[in-house]
């Protein structure tokens, strides 16, 4: 698989507040990043920082070849980087037809095929967003962004405040979405044993510094590392 994006010595904040620092990764087309650390260490950041919202001091964030460190939001967006955020942020006086459709751009990702990924929005096409649970506002956060076809999905604690069956079901079809292998996915989750089953590399933050870089499965077989970096959080739900 071809590099897809790279972080290069990244220190970025917001204002004067420096949140990263030093931060380096890649990602190869069709990968998957499980994002750990505990709160307030930086996560969320990283991925405002790969959308263009944060202050880039110092460092390189290269895409598809380019460096888009000075590239305004909107246009990475049209690039290929998918952003679910935690708001989930969807249209709640339309439909959930109409959410997937205002954003949809050509390529694999139609409208069957989103909803084939997600069958329980298609029983809800008809609805409004405010008519729908939590469990299902976020799934149509993740629809929405595929019918954008992005080439990399960001997700930010998608499984944050779900009932326990709705996180299961919504852990499977981001399963299914990592397995196919149709975009790479960078995935936040507090619970570092439910995501690092699913992804093939980890990038652990402390302070806004990455302290463990590796494969997935070998952070997950180490005990003490979880323990020390993530603590509770390295529990399933």
């Amino acid at each position: 698989m071809s590099e897809l994006l790279r972080m290069e010595n990244v220190w970025a904040g917001y204002g004067d507040a420096v949140v990263l620092e030093d931060v380096s990764f890649e990602l190869n087309s069709g990968g998957s990043l499980a994002l750990l650390g505990r709160n307030g260490m930086g996560k969320t950041t990283l991925l405002t920082t790969l959308m263009g919202v944060t202050r880039l001091r110092r460092g390189k964030i290269l895409y598809c070849g380019g460096d888009i460190a000075q590239m305004p939001s909107h246009l990475r967006a049209q690039a290929g980087l998918g952003w679910v955020p935690q708001e989930r942020d969807i249209f709640r006086s339309l439909t959930v037809e109409e959410n997937l459709m205002v954003v949809a751009r050509p390529g694999d990702w139609t409208l069957d095929q989103t909803y084939d990924m997600f069958p329980r929005l298609k029983e809800r096409r008809g609805n409004l967003g405010n008519q729908l649970s939590g469990g299902e506002q976020q799934m149509l956060a993740m629809a929405r962004a595929l019918m954008l076809n992005p080439k990399v999905l960001l997700l930010d604690e998608p499984l944050e405040g779900l009932a326990p069956l709705i996180a299961q079901e919504l852990l499977h079809i981001i399963d299914r979405m990592v397995s196919e292998g149709r975009m790479a996915v960078i995935l936040v989750e507090q619970h570092a044993r439910q995501i690092l089953p699913i992804t093939r590399q980890a990038l652990v933050l402390e302070r806004g510094r990455v302290v463990y870089s590796g494969a997935s499965e070998a952070l997950l077989e180490d005990e003490s590392a979880l323990d020390r970096w993530l603590g509770a959080g390295a529990e399933a739900a």
